[in-house]
């Protein structure tokens, strides 16, 4: 790791500890010319995997793509940038054990994403869900609605 101030190639581990969340490793490190110090984030990175479209086409895992297409549903909605990291690492975390011979599909990624956004902001899955089902009206919007609202039980007054 080079140094951010004198570009020396040379640096040394200090301290290492996990994150808040346990999905990445926080390393405290020196420059062994000019002595500063600075820290980096090790996170998990899914390598090689091939997603298969739904027109057949493959392309490279991105998960500057699925960031983006999650951030566009959480638009306007509160959340903190580390839950928003857990939420990106759990994602991924299920997209590598649902993956066989480093390929998934494209539905594959929808499903789990729709799945943990359900978990994690109702309004955020019905924006997303409304995309990658491709809502038509307002009664897939209802139907959806009814879906994830609990039973209404009868109480007498």
């Amino acid at each position: 790791m080079f140094c951010p101030v004198c570009n020396h190639k040379d640096t040394s581990v200090v301290d290492s500890r996990l994150s808040g969340n346990g999905l990445c490793v926080r390393r405290r490190r020196c420059c062994s010319k000019c002595g500063f110090r600075f820290s980096t984030l090790e996170e998990m990175q899914i390598l090689e995997l091939t997603v298969i479209k739904r027109d057949g086409r493959h392309e490279a895992y991105s998960r500057d793509k699925l960031a983006n297409s999650i951030i566009h549903s959480l638009e306007k909605r509160s959340y903190t940038e580390d839950q928003f990291k857990l939420l990106i690492n759990k994602i991924e975390r299920d997209i590598q054990k649902k993956a066989s011979r480093n390929e998934i599909t494209s539905q594959n990624i929808g499903e789990l994403v729709m799945k943990h956004l359900e978990k994690f902001d109702k309004i955020a899955y019905i924006r997303f869900a409304s995309v990658y089902r491709q809502f038509a009206d307002v009664n897939s919007f209802e139907r959806e609605l009814k879906r994830m609202s609990p039973s209404k039980k009868n109480y007498k007054k």
